[in-house]
């Protein structure tokens, strides 16, 4: 791969940044987004901290950002929901993240067409910076990856998911599967630079938490703000790509206008549409896009925008509050579909299907789906990550298995499996 000057600008930054405790990265590998100020965006250290476990924790968001009105950055654990409906996980959690965690950084470095800006922080860390001799050496990864499921008892579960589809319980329902590796010894930065060269994705980053890490290549958005205006961009319809241009645009076709995937795509955006309606002022909530197709590295995505203006009434944390968890981590109706998730999976999503971003002083924000991403606790050297898809009433077991390992692919090759 070609580094160039701001590459390499990006990879010291990352270097430098990891002397500290906590930091934090966005990263949108230059795809062209017109709700995104920046091309990347880098927090490190925390001058103040907010965490806190599920209870009153979007409670305590609100007051970390009103007592401070300052950039932060933060983790969106999928556990919330527990605190916003009638729901509880009984499946054990190795990694340990906090429900929610959000930081004050002290330095905040921007990267935006090819130039550098020190958002917050004395401006000589540039200099810093450019000195940082950058790692040259290979890191050995000890990492033996299992899975929850075998491919017998994944089909067997999908099978009973749909019998509650044609019961009438629920439309769809996300259903995720862990692959995890014990006493795994890895670099994190290491292994999420070489993951987001092999998949460059739009909301990727990287998220250290004391000895916990993020390494997200996700192509998806959860919600953001920009000004009065919320956005969110749900992913559902999946196609793997072939090296052939030919049958990969036929590949795009076949997916703009396959009934099935229009079907999972279309019940996520009117699930999307009535979680906005709680924070929108009446009659605002459009359809901007229905089922875009966007490429990425390793598939093609069905990805559809939906829009609102916030009520001026509406505290920006509680409009991100009436959108969690995102729709598409979850399925429809959405309480029930969380409900089966804790009965059928085998493993706590915790930071997994949450999300991670930041908040700006004037209150916009941009949070993305914690998907494709591999989450590490350092100090229980448990590595683990998730993938999963919707399943419907004419879901294919067997296919869905198969779009699991295809989601798994780009992770797979970077732990050497």
């Amino acid at each position: 791969m070609n580094c160039t000057p701001i590459d390499i600008l990006k990879q010291k930054t990352l270097q430098w940044a990891s002397n500290f405790d906590v930091y934090c990265c966005l990263d949108s590998n230059n795809y062209k987004d017109i709700y995104s100020n920046y091309d990347c965006l880098v927090a490190i250290g925390a001058k103040q901290e907010l965490t806190t476990n599920y209870g009153n924790a979007f409670a305590d968001l609100k007051s970390f950002y009103e007592d401070h009105k300052d950039w932060m950055f933060g983790l969106l654990s999928y556990e919330l929901k527990n605190e916003l409906e009638d729901l509880i996980t009984n499946h054990s959690d190795k990694l340990d993240f906090p429900d929610l965690y959000f930081f004050i950084p002290e330095y905040i470095i921007a990267l935006q067409n090819d130039n550098i800006h020190i958002l917050k922080g004395d401006s000589s860390i540039i200099e810093e910076i450019k000195k940082v001799n950058l790692d040259s050496k290979f890191v050995e990864l000890e990492v033996k990856v299992q899975s929850r499921f075998d491919k017998k008892s994944y089909i067997e579960t999908v099978e009973n998911l749909q019998t509650h589809i044609k019961r009438g319980n629920i439309y769809e329902v996300n259903f995720c599967q862990e692959f995890f590796a014990e006493n795994a010894i890895i670099n994190p930065l290491a292994v999420y630079q070489e993951l987001n060269s092999l998949s460059p994705t739009p909301f990727a980053g990287f998220f250290k938490i004391q000895d916990k890490y993020i390494l997200s290549a996700t192509p998806e958005r959860f919600l953001c703000k920009r000004d009065n205006r919320l956005i969110s961009q749900p992913i559902k319809g999946t196609a793997k790509r072939s090296a052939n241009k030919v049958e990969d645009e036929q590949i795009k076709i076949n997916l703009k206008s396959s009934i099935k995937e229009q079907a999972e795509n279309v019940m996520i955006v009117d699930l999307v549409r009535n979680d906005l309606t709680k924070s929108a002022v009446k009659g605002s909530v459009k359809v901007d896009e229905l089922f875009g197709i966007y490429t990425f590295p390793q598939v093609h995505q069905m990805i559809s925008t939906i829009s609102c203006e916030l009520d001026p009434t509406v505290h920006f944390i509680d409009a991100i509050k009436n959108t969690f968890p995102m729709g598409s981590m979850t399925g429809a109706p959405k309480i029930k579909a969380m409900k089966l998730i804790d009965t059928y999976e085998k493993s706590k999503r915790g930071a997994f299907s949450g999300s991670f971003g930041c908040i700006s002083p004037n209150g916009d924000f941009d949070f993305n789906v914690i998907i494709r991403t591999i989450l590490y606790n350092e100090t229980q050297k448990y590595l683990s990550f998730q993938v999963g898809g919707a399943i419907t009433y004419a879901a294919n077991a067997e296919e869905e298995y198969e779009e699991c390992l295809l989601k798994a692919s780009a992770i797979m090759r970077v732990l050497g499996q």
